[in-house]
């Protein structure tokens, strides 16, 4: 059984990770908006790879006998100066999503809660690969800049972008 602290602490993340999903999605409603299909599918994977972190964690609370507890949350932001805009939000968002599973970390390692250990480690890997993976597509915009051409090519590459497996 898990500790008060710790169980409210990841039904927090959850619920963050819930709302994380609702943050890409309107994302993607501007790029789909700005006509920028293949970025508004990237962000609509990323919504769906967020849900299913917070199913992650909803299983694994009830796997503990612990009951999920659902709650609602802010609304995310919907305006964007920019398609690189979003993408250095996003990552300021997943920063920020980093510091929360360490914070979780840290309260499991002081509960020497093991099994909580050994379940989030593979949320810190994929925050390593989510800010990587943002880092990048920052890069790459900023290369861009404002050449329309490689801006559509660049959008059309990102339309055959998919949920990566290490997200199931």
């Amino acid at each position: 059984m898990l500790s008060t602290n710790l169980s409210e602490a990841l039904n927090d993340q959850m619920n963050y990770e819930f709302y994380s999903a609702h943050v890409y999605f309107a994302m993607a409603s501007y790029c789909k908006n700005e006509n920028y299909d293949g970025f508004s599918n990237f962000f609509l994977v990323q919504a769906e790879e967020e849900r299913s972190h917070g199913m992650k964690i909803y299983n694994y609370l009830h796997n503990r006998g612990e009951q999920a507890i659902i709650s609602g949350f802010e609304h995310p932001d919907n305006k964007f100066e920019s398609i690189l805009d979003a993408f250095e939000k996003s990552l300021e968002h997943e920063k920020e999503v980093t510091r929360r599973i360490y914070n979780l970390s840290d309260i499991a390692a002081d509960e020497k809660e093991y099994a909580t250990i050994s379940f989030l480690r593979w949320f810190l890997d994929e925050q390593v690969e989510e800010e990587s993976s943002f880092d990048s597509i920052i890069q790459n915009l900023k290369r861009i800049n404002n050449d329309s051409n490689s801006l559509f090519m660049y959008d059309a590459k990102m339309a055959k972008y998919t949920m990566p497996t290490s997200a199931e």
